[in-house]
């Protein structure tokens, strides 16, 4: 066996070697936005639900399970009674909660929340109201779901507004704010568990100035922890096992203990800006994407003497000439995942071997 055989041999066991299928083609191509893409499996129907966001339009595509099989739709995004659809769209993401899924759209002008294909929008909230930080213009960015029946959504204000939704209908309500940021929100990252025990995180808000503050959710949702910035803005995070991984504009991942905001592990991960992350949850495989062209995955975990997280590297992909700007995993287990890239009218896909 030759070196380069060798090699790969060692990255198919540790779970790497992916290869490239058949692309989605969009109907316009991605905006330059942080996280822009968002993946919603359907094992039961054999779908895959894929979105993307371009100016005031969210591109959604239905796929099959064999990948023969797409649908296309093109959300025009309403806003308020009048229907009128004309701020741009800074973020598409569907929300998981154990009795409803729901597609939530962030915009200058505030909140939306549909069913989650997008054929009925049960929910609209305005920022009208909303005080915007000086010299800088009011948007919501940064949506996940955690707890039983929460969806929270960031705003430009560094407000995290808290959203109880219920099992069906329209009867959603505002039902906390969360206010330890002092810079726009640019990403929340989730972990979804029946009922936290005492003194444990499931939620994580990032910001601009790169601070993140770390929450339990609940009836009332309770300050853990405040990580402090590193000089540059957080654009991506994400929840896993206790341990937050936050993606920064220098290229660096670092990772952080959610209870205490212990830094436990700093990655230098890619040349230029992060702009998305993703975690497969069943395999704690991690992946980035970043204006560097490239898509890195890694394998994250806990040595069980010591405690200590465990970071390493499973597979590189690059590609050219693409500035990416959206990188999600396809399914739990984290074994294919989906690229989006700015003025990229596809959906890049890749499947391990």
């Amino acid at each position: 066996m030759t070196a380069g055989e060798a090699s790969k041999e060692r990255e198919r066991r540790r779970g790497g070697m992916f290869r490239k299928e058949k692309s989605i083609l969009l109907k316009d191509s991605s905006l330059a936005l942080y996280n822009n893409l968002s993946v919603l499996p359907l094992p039961t129907k054999q779908l895959t639900y894929f979105a993307s966001v371009h100016g005031s339009t969210v591109n959604m595509v239905s796929a099959s399970a064999d990948g023969l099989s797409f649908s296309h739709r093109q959300l025009q995004a309403k806003e308020g009674s009048l229907g009128v659809s004309s701020s741009i769209i800074t973020q598409a993401s569907w929300c998981v909660l154990p009795s409803r899924v729901l597609l939530v759209l962030t915009s200058e002008k505030g909140i939306q929340m549909y069913e989650s294909d997008g054929s009925i929008m049960v929910y609209w909230h305005s920022l009208d109201g909303m005080e915007a930080l000086p010299g800088q213009a009011m948007f919501a960015r940064g949506i996940a779901a955690t707890g039983q029946r929460f969806v929270c959504v960031g705003t430009s204000s560094g407000a995290v507004l808290v959203f109880n939704i219920p099992s069906k209908g329209a009867n959603i309500t505002l039902s906390e704010v969360l206010e330890e940021h002092r810079a726009a929100i640019t990403d929340i990252g989730a972990e979804l568990c029946e009922q936290p025990p005492e003194g444990i995180a499931d939620l994580v808000t990032a910001d601009d100035s790169g601070v993140l503050c770390v929450w339990r959710s609940g009836e009332e949702f309770k300050w853990i922890a405040k990580i402090p910035a590193t000089g540059c803005t957080c654009s991506s995070v994400k929840l896993w096992n206790g341990v937050v991984a936050a993606g920064y504009g220098d290229g660096q991942i670092r990772l952080y203990e959610a209870t205490s905001g212990t830094l436990r592990a700093e990655i230098a991960a890619h040349a230029r800006w992060i702009c998305a992350l993703d975690l497969a949850p069943l395999s704690g495989k991690l992946l980035s994407g970043a204006e560097d062209s490239f898509v890195q995955v890694w394998g994250l975990g806990r040595n069980l003497d010591t405690g200590d997280i465990e970071v390493e590297h499973c597979h590189t992909e690059c590609v050219a000439d693409t500035q990416i700007c959206g990188a999600c995993f396809c399914n739990p287990e984290g074994s294919a995942f989906a690229v989006t890239g700015y003025e990229l009218s596809e959906i890049l896909r890749y499947t391990q071997v």
